[in-house]
């Protein structure tokens, strides 16, 4: 029986202790699904513009699925991204303080993920569990440990070793789902400045974004594991818990069924 996004989401949250429900992306391109969307699925929209990363608190902490479109989004990196805003001087301005100069500060916004231009209708955010639609990409905030049992199952569950990262200057949320949308890959990197203060991540998070694609691979790979060590753990396997923070062979750390 082919696996749910319910059980799906069960699967991760339980193996890997998430403590975010991972976040279903999904990119409109076609009016039609849109609709259907809109009909067929309990929703909110931003009351006012504001960015991508914060739709996403909602759907990561409030288990909200949040629709929102160019008008409800704030955030000028994140409508680049989206193919819903031309690169122009005042985004090539706004990455001077992280460039040698403005030469470079072009080159680098040039080099980010977009979509094509004016192509995208809309972007549903919201927990996988409650997914109507295949999730164009599946965005989880983990700690260290959590991202790593995740690359590991991505990566043999996708024959793709080594896993290659793509990290910007800005755009980690935004760019980050774009461009594994249309690469095809996962992708693991840090907070930019934005989504650590805007999308509220905290310090010892990191972003793992998988495209749609992969997540049934991926997920059961780790039920695999599962079956074949008794858990999803990685590091102690047998363990209940994913990173148990105990020193291999330690003779110390050790118990003993009375």
């Amino acid at each position: 029986m082919p696996l749910s996004y319910q059980d799906m989401q069960r699967a991760l949250m339980e193996e890997l202790r998430l403590y975010h429900y991972p976040v279903a992306v999904h990119f409109f391109f076609d009016d039609e699904e849109l609709e259907r969307f809109k009909a067929g699925t309990e929703f909110y929209v931003p009351v006012k513009p504001m960015t991508f990363c914060q739709w996403e608190i909602a759907a990561r902490m409030k288990g909200q699925t949040v629709l929102g479109a160019k008008e409800t989004l704030g955030c000028s990196n994140a409508l680049v991204s989206f193919g819903w805003k031309e690169i122009d001087e005042n985004e090539i301005k706004s990455h001077l303080k992280y460039c040698r100069d403005a030469e470079q500060a072009e080159r680098f916004v040039r080099s980010k993920a977009r979509l094509p231009l004016g192509e995208l209708k809309a972007v549903s955010v919201g927990p996988l569990g409650d997914a109507t639609l295949p999730p164009s990409t599946v965005h989880f905030y983990c700690d260290n440990m959590q991202a790593y049992h995740l690359c590991v199952d991505y990566m043999a569950a996708m024959d793709q070793h080594p896993l290659r990262s793509n990290i910007t200057m800005n755009s980690s949320a935004c760019g980050g789902n774009v461009y594994s949308y249309l690469e095809k890959s996962a992708n693991l990197l840090p907070a930019c400045s934005g989504s650590y203060n805007a999308g509220k991540t905290e310090r010892g998070e990191i972003n793992f974004v998988l495209q749609g694609e992969a997540l049934v691979p991926t997920v059961e790979r780790l039920l695999t594991r599962k079956r074949e060590l008794g858990s999803g753990a990685i590091t102690r396997p047998g363990d209940h818990f994913p990173g148990a923070d105990v020193c291999k062979n330690c003779p110390l750390i050790i118990f003993k069924k009375s």
